[in-house]
């Protein structure tokens, strides 16, 4: 049944759509609480994971290993879905 669903997914162009609202929804999940707390927006742009984070020292420190974050949300998706973490 699942492999069924995932084609027609797949043939009806919604796959990627699906898989970006997952990466969105794992980020509290991935991140934890403290990090949750200071994030406003959590969306997907062009393959890019687009996070709005609203302490300045945070968004230094996440930036440092944006592409460490990416691959952690792709494993938890279980998929490759973003490339990157872009934080703002």
């Amino acid at each position: 049944m699942g492999d069924a669903l995932l084609a027609f997914l797949r043939e009806e162009g919604l796959e990627t759509p699906l898989l970006e609202y997952r990466i969105t929804q794992a980020w509290p999940e991935v991140m934890g609480n403290v990090i949750s707390r200071y994030t406003r927006q959590v969306f997907v742009r062009e393959g890019k994971l687009q996070v709005q984070i609203t302490s300045a020292p945070l968004r230094q420190n996440l930036m440092m290993e944006h592409k460490r974050i990416a691959q952690k949300l792709n494993d938890h998706v279980g998929s490759y879905v973003i490339s990157d973490v872009c934080f703002f």
